[in-house]
This record gives C-alpha cells, sequence and structure tokens, in this order.
C-alpha cells in the first residue's frame, strides 16, 4: 500500500470517475427484466458473506479475508454480467479483478492481504456500493428517490427544528443544551425494526442488548436492567412503569415509516419536563397523519426476526387527516453465551391510529395504541405476556400573534405477566396545560400538570410488592422565562415545583445561558437541579416472596439528588462540517444503597459522588453524495459509599458502564435510486461483572426499484459470529451477527 496515495480512496475515485461515466448511457436502455436480476444478485451475494466463517474478530477485522473478496468480486461481476447492454464495457475491469484473485490469491485458502488503512475500509465499502449502484441508478434517469439525508446540505440542517428544549419551535443551532437529532430518514434508512435499534444512533446514549427482547438504555451513566433516570416520550406520552421509573422496551409499538424524529436530550431537564428526567430525555415525535396519506406495505425478514407492516392514511375533509396501522413480529429466542438459549422466542402484534385536525387558529391531535405480545414457555419458568392499549389526545389555540395556549392529556393501560420476575398490571392518567406569551424581551411559558396511577404486582419467583396494589399521585407547577439580554445573548431561567406520594415536595430549578457567536455558533453553560423521585421498587420491593426476607424494601428511602455544571458549544464549522461537544460535571448525592437492618437488606440513599464526563459528534460532506458522522463519549464515574452504610456491594449496583464509546457513520448517495450506510461503533469493557469492550459494524443498502417499491439488505456485526452487551438478571446473552433483508411497497 501507498503511504501518500491512500490505495481504497484511489481505487474508489478511479472507479466513480471512469466506471460510472463509461456505463451510464448503456445502463439507461437496460430492460427493468434485469433490476429483478440486479437485486437477487445483490441479495445472494450478502447471503453468502454473511454465513460464510469469515474468521473476522475484533483486532483483527481491518485485514480482508481472501474468500470473501473473490465472493464479493464474483458476485459484483455476475451482477454486471446480467445485463447484455453493459456486459462489454465491464468484462475488462471485472475479468481482470477476478483473474488477478483467482491466480494470485485463491491457491492458498484463507490467505489475508495486507492491511487496509480505515480509509482504505471505508473507501472499499463504497466500491461495493458503488458497483451496484452505476447500473442500477442510471437505469431510469427520470426516477428519483424521496429526499434523505445524504442529499440535504448542511447549511439546511442548522435548521433542523426541536420542541423538547423549551416546549416551544426552535431551531437546534439555538438550543442551549446537549441535544441530539435523528431524523425519521435516518432510522429508515438503517432498517431499524425497534425503538431501541433507532437509540443507537445517537451518540449521546449508552444502548446495549441484554438479550433478544430487551434492552438498556440511559445517558451520562447509571445503565442498567431497570435504567430510571432517563425520561422516554412518544409524541407527549410518558412510557414508564410505576414500579421502578424505567421503561420495558419490549413492549413499544414502532413503525419507522411514521417518525418524524427523535431529539435526545442528555443532561437534566427537570424545569421543562419534571422528576426522572435526570440525565436524559428521549421525545419520539411522528409525522402528522396528513404527511403519511396512502397505503403503505413493508416486510423484513432475516436469521433473528421477521416484521410485517400494514398502514393507510386517508383525509375525512380538507382539514381532518387520519392514518392507522397493523405490525406485527416474530423474533428468535436470547443465545446464552455459554451455548444454548433461552426458550424466549418471541411474537406479537400492535395496531395503531392518528388523526390530525386543523382550523383557523385551533388544532388537534388524537394518537391511539394497543399491542399483545407472548414468548415461548422458558423451561421452568413459562411464557412472559403482555398487552396493552392507550390514547393520548392534545388541543392547541394561538390566541394571538405572541401567545398560545395547550392542553394535552393520555390514558394509559398495561399488563404484563412473567413469573420469574413480575407481574404488573398499570393504569396512568396524566394532563398537563400550559401558557405561552411573548412580551417584548420575555418568552414566558407555565404550566400546571397531574399524574394518577394504580397498579397491582402479583408475587413473581423471586420477589414481590406489598402492599401488592397501590394509588398514587403526582402533581406539578412550572413556570421558564427565556429573555433576550442582547441580540446575541439569551438567559432561561426555569421552576418546577412537583410532589410526589413518598418524599413530598422538590423544587427543580435551573439557569442556562447561551451565545451566538455570529450566525454560525453557539456557546451554552447551566446550572441545573435535578431529582429522581422513589418508585415502588425503592420502597416496597421485598425478596422473596415471603418471610423472612432478604430484601425488606425501603422505608426510609427518599429522593436522589443531582446538581450539574454542563458547558457546550455547536458551531457550523463550514457550508459541509458542523461539531457539537458538551463537558459536564454531575454531582450526585442521596443516590440508592443498600443497609443491612436487623438481618435484613433495605434500601436507603447511602452513595454519593461525582460523573465527569465529554460528549462529541458531529459530521462532514466532502462531496455532495457522501456524509460522515462521528461520535464519542467518555465517562469518569468516581461514586462512594457515605459515612455510616454497611452495603456489601456499593455503587456497583447503580448500573455498568463503559468508560468510553465512539461511533463513526459513513452515509452514501450512489445515484438516483440506490443508497448505502456503514457504520461501526465501538463500547468500551463494562468493569462490574466485567463485558468485554467490542467493536460492531453494521452495513445497509436500500434500492428504490420503482417510485413505488424500495428494496433493502443489510448486515449487522459483519465482522464478528456475536458478542455480549449486557448482563441479565441472571444471564449473560450473546447478539449475534445478523442480516436482513425488507421491502417496502408504496402506491402513488
Amino acid at each position: 500500500m501507498e503511504d501518500d496515495e491512500d490505495s481504497g480512496l484511489k481505487i474508489f475515485r478511479e472507479f466513480r470517475k471512469e466506471g460510472c461515466e463509461r456505463l451510464d448511457a448503456p445502463c439507461r436502455r437496460a430492460h427493468s427484466h434485469y433490476s429483478v436480476q440486479i437485486v437477487w444478485h445483490l441479495l445472494s451475494v450478502m447471503v453468502q458473506c454473511v454465513t460464510n466463517s469469515m474468521g473476522y474478530g475484533p483486532r483483527n477485522c481491518a485485514r480482508v479475508d481472501a474468500d470473501f473478496c473473490a465472493q464479493l468480486f464474483e458476485g459484483a461481476a455476475q451482477l454486471f454480467d446480467s445485463i447484455p447492454a453493459v456486459r462489454p464495457a465491464t468484462e475488462h475491469g471485472f475479468g481482470a479483478m477476478r483473474g488477478a484473485m483467482t491466480q494470485a490469491e485463491l491457491d492458498s485458502k484463507r490467505t489475508r492481504l495486507e492491511p487496509l488503512s480505515f480509509r482504505s475500509w471505508l473507501a472499499l465499502s463504497s466500491l461495493g456500493l458503488a458497483a451496484i449502484a452505476c447500473p442500477v441508478a442510471a437505469a431510469d434517469a427520470q426516477l428519483a428517490i424521496a429526499q434523505n439525508l445524504a442529499d440535504l446540505s448542511l447549511e439546511e440542517l442548522r435548521e433542523v427544528r426541536v420542541t423538547s428544549v423549551s416546549r416551544r419551535d426552535q431551531s437546534l443551532l439555538d438550543a442551549p443544551t446537549s441535544i441530539y437529532v435523528i431524523s425519521g430518514d435516518e432510522i429508515r434508512r438503517i432498517g431499524a425494526t425497534t425503538l431501541p435499534e433507532a437509540l443507537r444512533l445517537a451518540p449521546n446514549l449508552l444502548v446495549a442488548a441484554i438479550d433478544a427482547r430487551q434492552y438498556a438504555i440511559s445517558a451520562r451513566g447509571f445503565n442498567g436492567n431497570i435504567a430510571n433516570k432517563l425520561l422516554v416520550m412518544v409524541d407527549g406520552r410518558t412510557i414508564y412503569s410505576p414500579l421502578f421509573s424505567g421503561t420495558f422496551w419490549d413492549a413499544q409499538d414502532f413503525v419507522a415509516s411514521d417518525i418524524d424524529r427523535i431529539e435526545v436530550i442528555s443532561g437534566p431537564a427537570g424545569p421543562t419536563w419534571g422528576t426522572n428526567a435526570v440525565n436524559g430525555v428521549i421525545n419520539v415525535v411522528t409525522l402528522s397523519a396528513a404527511k403519511t396519506q396512502g397505503a403503505s406495505l413493508s416486510g423484513t425478514t432475516g436469521n433473528l426476526e421477521s416484521v410485517a407492516v400494514g398502514r393507510y392514511g386517508f383525509t375525512v375533509s380538507d382539514d381532518i387527516a387520519v392514518r392507522a396501522h397493523v405490525r406485527t413480529f416474530s423474533r428468535d429466542a436470547s443465545q446464552l453465551s455459554g451455548g444454548g438459549n433461552l426458550g424466549d422466542a418471541s411474537r406479537g402484534t400492535s395496531a395503531g391510529m392518528r388523526a390530525d385536525w386543523a382550523r383557523g387558529r385551533d388544532t388537534v391531535m388524537v394518537n391511539a395504541g394497543l399491542y399483545t405480545g407472548t414468548t415461548d414457555d422458558r423451561p421452568g419458568f413459562g411464557s412472559v405476556d403482555l398487552h396493552g392499549a392507550n390514547i393520548t389526545g392534545r388541543w392547541s389555540r394561538k390566541l394571538d400573534d405572541a401567545s398560545n395556549v395547550e392542553l394535552q392529556a393520555y390514558y394509559d393501560d398495561t399488563s404484563r405477566k412473567d413469573n420469574f420476575l413480575l407481574q404488573e398490571d398499570a393504569k396512568i392518567f396524566d394532563v398537563e396545560a400550559k401558557y405561552r406569551q411573548t412580551t417584548g424581551a420575555h418568552q414566558w411559558l407555565a404550566g400546571a400538570g397531574y399524574r394518577w396511577a394504580q397498579d397491582r404486582s402479583e408475587p413473581g419467583l423471586i420477589f414481590a410488592f406489598f402492599p401488592p396494589e397501590r394509588t398514587q399521585s403526582w402533581y406539578s407547577a412550572f413556570v421558564q422565562d427565556e429573555i433576550t439580554l442582547t441580540a446575541p445573548l439569551t438567559l432561561t431561567l426555569g421552576m418546577r415545583m412537583e410532589h410526589n406520594p413518598y418524599s413530598g415536595w422538590e423544587a427543580l430549578p435551573s439557569v442556562r445561558l447561551g451565545y451566538r457567536v455570529g450566525q454560525e455558533s453557539l456557546v451554552w453553560g447551566a446550572l441545573s437541579r435535578a431529582v429522581r423521585s422513589p418508585s415502588r421498587f425503592d420502597r416496597e420491593i421485598f425478596v422473596p416472596t415471603k418471610p423472612p426476607f432478604a430484601i425488606a424494601g425501603g422505608p426510609n428511602f427518599t429522593s436522589e439528588i443531582a446538581n450539574v455544571a454542563e458547558l457546550g458549544f455547536r458551531t457550523q464549522l463550514a457550508a459541509n462540517a458542523s461539531l457539537a461537544a458538551t463537558a459536564f460535571i454531575q454531582d450526585y448525592d442521596r443516590l440508592r444503597s443498600g443497609q443491612i437492618i436487623n438481618g435484613a437488606f433495605q434500601f436507603e440513599n447511602r452513595i454519593a459522588g461525582q460523573i465527569r464526563g465529554i460528549e462529541a459528534w458531529g459530521n462532514w460532506q466532502p462531496v455532495k453524495d457522501w456524509r460522515l458522522d462521528a461520535g464519542l463519549l467518555w465517562l469518569d464515574e468516581r461514586l462512594h459509599l457515605t459515612a455510616g452504610s454497611n452495603d456489601p456491594t456499593g455503587p456497583s449496583n447503580l448500573g455498568n458502564d463503559p468508560r468510553i464509546q465512539w461511533s463513526l457513520r459513513s452515509t452514501h448517495t450512489l445515484g438516483e435510486r440506490l443508497d448505502g450506510t456503514v457504520a461501526v461503533r465501538h463500547v468500551g469493557q463494562l468493569p462490574s461483572p466485567v463485558i468485554p469492550s467490542y467493536t460492531a459494524t453494521d452495513a445497509t443498502v436500500n434500492w428504490r426499484a420503482r417510485p413505488d417499491l424500495r428494496l433493502s439488505a443489510g448486515v449487522r456485526d459483519a465482522f464478528n459470529s456475536g458478542h455480549s452487551e449486557y448482563q441479565g438478571f441472571s444471564t449473560i446473552s450473546t447478539i449475534p451477527r445478523s442480516f436482513f433483508v425488507s421491502v417496502s411497497y408504496q402506491p402513488r
């Protein structure tokens, strides 16, 4: 390899410059019959590459296996040969490569080529995609794919709008907080079929698959099976269990084509969203029904799961639009790291609808859904059965050019039956009103909310809640003032007072200062107090289910406190590059610990300390059809037991977090109808229990065969046979390599 001229990039440049230009004209004359052969060859090559034993590992994935290369070139050559109009133009190029590989490399099996630089690896991945793109994209120059992120210049990305920071529509560049926005097109591009897989796109989140169904997701630390410092919402509806203030990720409906964006805030957002928004907020925003009209069918299948979605949107009148969907899935059992599986293969069905009405100064949104799911009978534990239904309504009125009022309410009814862990039936009703007024240099926000919850939990095999049934209420009031001190300087003051049934009133203040440097940059800082209020898990859990108890609740447990200082900036480095970074210190007090009292373990608040860190991400678009996204998260956790504690395990029970994680994503628009993504993520070692670090590479190709038909294929963790990401309550699962193909049909 030549150091001064990266070989992979050189190949890519020459192929794009000479090959594509030479093939454009004859490809336009190719009959649509050959499009089917193109897709078939593409999928064949991917399936062979995934299922073939390539011997890759995290330390040698930069080397290319000769057998794999032979399959890639052979598949690409067959693909081009399948189109008579372009065969003469490609016989020389691919024939020479195929011949060279056969004579020079394939005489000795498993021969390794020279190590490739990371730039070469990215470039060669582009070459593989480009080899497919040239004939497909040029087959009909009049067909264009739907607008996607790679087509958007970064100049336009400065105008991305967010609503989660100040609960009003504002530019992402002006938001004085650490926030990352996942676009709906990015989600569809990678072929995500679940909400947790979509959240892997956010570099400021810790996302770990526990097994085939369950995930541990958090921000800025404390990740775990029962992570409780992250607030998650879907169109304003909080999705959480009152038992532990966390989210059951396997119970969440997910239709990628309905997602507008996901706003991910890392850091406290108590004044805006209340207690439990301690380390971050996830706000899933779906498209209005008016933007999802007509019929749509999609299906995905692979070696681990199959998903099918049907959706139909229609208008009732000029100002009322409605859509409805049905989704079904089946998923293989979780694979144990020591061999075998958990016997928990799962399947389920969900349905939902959204209606939007707009007339004059008023808008109304109604969103409803229901779901049911089950697993196979696990040896000794039976199945996990879950079902639920929810409905959300929101009304807003524009009073004048400077003020508006909004009222939202939702009802959520969920049931979960798991003989091993817990059996829960929960009902939640939530209502909130807010008023916004702009007066001179001030933008005021004020509101109040009330939440009622009733849940009943029958004892499982391991633990029980006493009393089994509990009815609780929370109420709050909040005010916020965004003050324009000077043209570039803004000050945001916020305060929320919230009452919970365990610790009473809690105060959640914050101060944020933002300074615009020209038109391209924002420097901001913040001081906040966040609170994680007690849940039933903290106060009322008992192990075993009958006395004598080893764990006897936490009658003295009170709220956990975080005082947080943040300093960040967001900048448009150039027309084709942007960068954001945040440094933070989170000082915690009264974190959950254990105390041995009268021979039993009880929860108290005897852990304190700090988590310091840096989170950063950026993107660069060197050419119109190629974009790179990178992210980094570094954590330094310094937690300790306070005086008087006799906790035998200490802070390790609060979570299991890597010290560092990074990601790199290469997105390519390879013509008018085909795009591809190659993504690499690295997660450092988890300390207790030890889970080894891993590096996973995912790749996806999307081809719009016709204006109404889209075909996709992808592979997850391409260069490893599998890896573990987190520990379950009693087992550690392996997340195996997987591949999938999907089709989406939307009649025009």
